[in-house]
C-alpha cells in the first residue's frame, strides 16, 4: 500500500490513522527558529465527519487509503439513515447521519451521487458539484435594491442556505456549487 510522508501533505489528502480513512481539511507547514520542521493539521474522519487537530514530524509516515466510488441514487430520509439505491443492481444501503454531514444539506429525492467505499463499506457521499435547486425562502426585493455585488441569503429545497444577488426571488430556479456553497446563476 503507498505511503505519504510530511512533505505530501496537502488539502483533501486522503490518509489512514489508526485504522480509519481520513481526509485533511486544513494545513500549515511550521518552521520553528530552534528544532524541525513540522506540519499542523485538520483532519475529517470519513467514519463519522468529527475534524480532529493532528501534528506530523519529518519522518511520519501514513497509508493511502484504498477507497472505491459508485454511483448511487439518494432515495428518503427514514428518520434514522438516509437510504440510497444501487443505480446497476437496485440493492438499497442506508448510511447514518453522522457519515452523510456535508452532502445532507443537498440531498434531494432522485439525486445520483458518489458512494465512498473503504474496504467494502459504505462510509461517506458526496453530493454533485454543481445542482439546480428551487429558492424556497429569500427576503423581498425593495425599491433601489441593485445587482452591485450586494447578497441575501435563500433557502433552498433542500434546507441549504447560499448567498444570492437582490434580483433573485423565491420560486426561481438557480444553479449552486455545493463543494464552495455558491450560486453561480438563474436557470432560465
Amino acid at each position: 500500500m503507498a505511503t505519504i510522508g510530511m512533505g505530501d501533505i496537502k488539502k483533501n489528502v486522503r490518509m489512514i490513522v489508526g485504522e480509519v480513512p481520513y481526509k485533511v481539511v486544513e494545513f500549515q507547514h511550521v518552521k520553528p527558529g530552534k528544532g524541525a520542521a513540522f506540519v499542523r493539521m485538520k483532519i475529517k474522519s470519513f467514519l463519522n465527519g468529527k475534524v480532529v487537530d493532528k501534528t506530523v514530524h519529518a519522518g511520519d509516515k501514513f497509508e493511502v487509503p484504498i477507497i472505491d466510488f459508485k454511483t448511487m441514487q439518494y432515495l428518503y430520509d427514514d428518520g434514522e439513515m438516509y437510504q440510497f439505491m444501487d443505480n446497476e443492481t437496485y440493492d438499497q444501503l442506508g448510511l447514518p447521519y453522522e457519515q452523510c454531514d456535508d452532502a445532507a444539506k443537498w440531498l434531494k429525492d432522485g439525486t445520483n451521487v458518489e458512494m465512498i467505499f473503504f474496504k467494502g463499506n459504505a462510509i461517506s457521499v458526496l453530493a454533485p458539484e454543481t445542482m439546480e435547486l428551487i429558492i424556497t425562502d429569500t427576503p423581498p426585493n425593495f425599491k433601489g435594491d441593485t445587482s452591485s455585488g450586494s447578497k441575501k441569503p435563500a433557502t433552498l429545497e433542500t434546507g441549504a442556505v447560499v448567498q444570492v444577488p437582490y434580483h433573485v426571488l423565491q420560486g426561481d430556479l438557480i444553479k449552486v456549487n455545493t463543494v464552495d456553497c455558491e450560486f453561480l446563476g438563474k436557470v432560465k
